[in-house]
């Protein structure tokens, strides 16, 4: 029985170099090389999260499902930079049909630094995918000592090794067990994405004070398939965004209204400009996902061609 390490890059396996900064350069068996369990490596990309694509992340998927495929693999590993870990996450495990654990790991500090926090996470990671108490839990988060799921999770560090919060904290580490704190929440899994979800563009269009609705009606007119609204407080935006957002719905593209806010449910309160007239015009509240994760699950079914039937497949998980 062993634990399938996939590694894909991130500042867990980046070494610096004279006059081009940190970069991905050792594969999953390197990282693993100091492990004690029983584990095997595949390298399936190597590279900074923030260059993946959504032809990355399909590849991906299809690599954890023939990982988790084999009966002697009781979890799986990702090694991942932390930079789009929480849309990975949350993409695999929108996907995820095994009970067995699939669990991203990565590293604030590169590999060659004089402190790596890479080999500590990457210990706890394989730790808690071969651990039986987070079968059933989905995709999970391991960082820190804590492992959180995938749903809700998202970096609020940029520096710190304590990168992650948010999502369900299922459970701590110590001393390479598992201690469960809680059991997230699950939904029935979705298809996984073939290749038409490489081209969807799904783009995400901030809102802040003073803003204008220019950069909206320009991803509307620049063929998007989709947009999410990151709005301020519960879910507002300025005057003029309800207009566009009835013309892209009118248009067939669908428009998700969620917030710029860490925490708490985006819900349609306020008119002239905010929530309620933004949901009147067609805009779909994004309940507790965050723009980012939105994008995923919005991305994710619009590559399956739900066409009409869009808004009731995303409030579904909301």
């Amino acid at each position: 029985m062993y634990v399938h390490i996939l590694g894909t890059g991130g500042t867990i396996s980046s070494r610096t170099r004279e006059g081009a900064g940190a970069t991905a350069t050792d594969g999953a068996a390197s990282l693993a090389g100091m492990l004690t369990a029983e584990v095997r490596t595949t390298d399936v990309l190597t590279t900074g999260s923030y260059l993946l694509t959504f032809t990355d992340l399909r590849i991906l998927v299809k690599a954890v499902q023939d990982a988790l495929a084999d009966d002697d693999c009781v979890g799986v590993v990702v090694t991942h930079g932390t930079d789009t870990m929480e849309e990975t996450a949350f993409l695999l495990d929108l996907v995820h049909t095994s009970a067995k654990p699939v669990v991203l790991t990565g590293a604030q500090r590169a590999a060659d630094s004089s402190h790596p926090d890479g080999p500590d996470n990457l210990a706890d990671a394989v730790a808690a995918a071969a651990s039986p108490a987070l079968r059933e839990c989905g995709v999970l988060v391991c960082f820190a000592g804590q492992v959180r799921s995938a749903r809700g999770v998202r970096k609020t560090q940029t520096w710190e090794l304590t990168a992650f919060d948010g999502g369900t904290l299922v459970a701590e580490m110590r001393d390479g067990e598992a201690h469960v704190l809680a059991r997230p929440r699950r939904h029935p899994p979705l298809p996984l994405p073939t290749e038409s979800f490489d081209n969807v563009r799904v783009e995400i269009v901030p809102c802040f004070l003073g803003a204008t609705p220019r950069v909206l009606a320009h991803v509307i007119d620049d063929g998007a398939d989709g947009i999410v609204l990151a709005g301020t407080g519960i879910g507002n935006a300025g005057v003029g965004f309800v207009d566009e957002v009835a013309r892209a719905v009118a248009a067939g593209i669908p428009v998700v209204l969620a917030s710029r806010v860490a925490w708490g449910p985006v819900k349609p309160i306020y008119g002239n400009g905010g929530g309620v007239d933004l949901v009147g015009a067609g805009a779909i509240p994004s309940g507790d996902l965050n723009a980012p994760q939105s994008r995923m699950l919005m991305a994710l079914l619009l590559g399956r061609g739900v066409g009409d039937k869009f808004a009731d497949n995303f409030v579904a998980f909301t």
